[in-house]
């Protein structure tokens, strides 16, 4: 079966879905009504689509009013809605990432899927992958296992899936299936995900990451980004330290207003952590936050620099890889290693991350919200359940800046670093056909 395939899956205009299946044909104009009860139109998408003739287009609506897209309560709604897929595939999605000169960039070589329930209603989610075969061998495992299930509480397709998908080593796959089945779900009862999630707020803002370049591109690229709006700047340390801090020196010198997150992805010894502190101190550099200064598994390092960083400096220290499962987690509210957690959907899933929440919620451990190199798809997702919950400090969601193409069609506006999310059903957006590859 292939994505292409307009008689059997709609790829184009699919995440706007009506009571039935909505089919793109052959004719040469349809609007698709979402429901019979008139209600206030607020989105409408109209696309050339490649299975017609070449001005033929294709027009969806959505017409969810604000009224109407209330909150669900999106653990009451595992419990009592029923899944049935009629169709669930999987397939390689890539795209490129701009050329930044920054070595440790790597293009999108990511997996999308996309489920279709009985009802008509699609959803699409991206599993971030480090390996592309074994994640698509994974995918394709869990969506034969929806093709071929009976209908069941969402909850239970949750528990199955996990059996297929288990712990942190295919933690992203499992959150991209995750993604497919709750955007499915949302289109199915007319809620944007944002909502679904409780509703908190319907935007964010995002911060920015400048790659270590010299410090004049460096000082060039963050001043075109504040003249957009950001105001907070993300900066990947490596084991150059002195001219790194050019760098971040340099982007002050030009913004003194932006605000700064260090991510030392775990580079440094205790002992080289403090020194950066140190060096910080005296150019004058007080970031908001020091991510990940030590060894994933240097525990007694990370609680020590946190202390350090907080009492000597004012900074905030943030566990990022030391958090890989939940029993991490519990162990740094246990022990009060850190300040902040980064939360990644990749890492935990959608479900793992919403306990991550549960957790920070209870102990008042503050929270971070982080993507890998993703496309608008999974940080809209992403994005989606920050705005619905409320409760990060930070958002880093930036990946899709880095990416040369968009291969997401609709989903949330963008203005600058604020990201708005409508009263369009579930995520809101699909992937445009030619994003998608065929079948390897």
């Amino acid at each position: 079966m292939s994505f292409a395939n307009c008689s059997k899956m709609a790829p184009l205009g699919s995440a706007l879905c009506p009571s039935t299946s909505l089919f793109f044909c052959k004719t040469k104009h349809q609007v698709f009504k979402i429901s019979s009860q008139p209600r206030k139109r607020i989105l409408e998408i109209c696309v050339n689509s490649s299975f017609s003739s070449k001005n033929s287009k294709l027009r969806a609506v959505s017409e969810v009013s604000a009224k109407e897209a209330t909150s669900f309560g999106f653990k009451n709604l595992t419990e009592t809605f029923w899944v049935d897929v009629q169709r669930a595939e999987e397939r390689p999605l890539r795209v490129k990432v701009v050329n930044n000169n920054d070595p440790f960039s790597r293009n999108v070589e990511n997996v999308a899927i996309r489920v279709e329930l009985s009802n008509g209603c699609v959803g699409w989610g991206e599993a971030a992958a480090e390996n592309l075969a074994a994640a698509l061998a994974k995918a394709k495992e869990a969506c034969e296992f929806l093709r071929r299930s009976p209908a069941m509480t969402l909850n239970s397709v949750f528990e199955e899936i996990g059996g297929i998908l288990p712990g942190q080593e295919f933690a992203s796959v499992r959150a991209g299936v995750e993604m497919a089945l709750i955007d499915a779900v949302a289109n199915s009862i007319d809620v944007p995900l944002w909502r679904l999630f409780g509703g908190v707020s319907n935007s964010l803002t995002t911060a920015i990451t400048i790659p270590i370049t010299s410090p004049a591109e460096a000082s060039a690229m963050a001043s075109k980004y504040c003249a957009k709006g950001f105001d907070t700047m993300r900066f990947n340390l490596r084991l150059n330290l002195i001219e790194e801090l050019k760098v971040i020196k340099a982007v002050q010198v030009a913004q003194p207003h932006c605000l700064f997150i260090l991510d030392a992805n775990e580079k440094y010894t205790l002992e080289e952590a403090l020194i950066v502190l140190e060096k910080l101190d005296e150019m004058g550099i007080k970031p908001i936050l020091f991510e990940q200064p030590v060894h994933r598994d240097d525990w007694n390092g990370l609680a020590n620099v946190r202390g350090i960083a907080r009492e000597k400096y004012g900074i905030h220290v943030s566990a990022d890889e030391s958090c890989q499962t939940l029993i991490d987690v519990q162990k740094v509210v246990q022990d009060d290693i850190v300040d902040f957690v980064n939360v990644k959907l990749a890492r935990f899933g959608v479900l793992g991350s919403l306990q991550v929440v549960e957790i920070a919620r209870k102990s008042g451990l503050s929270l971070i919200i982080d993507s890998m190199v993703e496309t608008r798809l999974a940080s809209g997702f992403a994005g989606h359940l920050a705005c619905g919950l409320g409760c990060f400090k930070y958002v880093n969601l930036d990946a899709p800046f880095m990416l040369s193409d968009d291969p997401v069609f609709g989903g949330y506006e963008v203005s600058g670093p604020v990201y708005k999310f409508t009263n369009a059903r579930g995520q809101g957006g699909f992937l445009k056909q030619d994003a998608v590859a065929q079948k390897l």
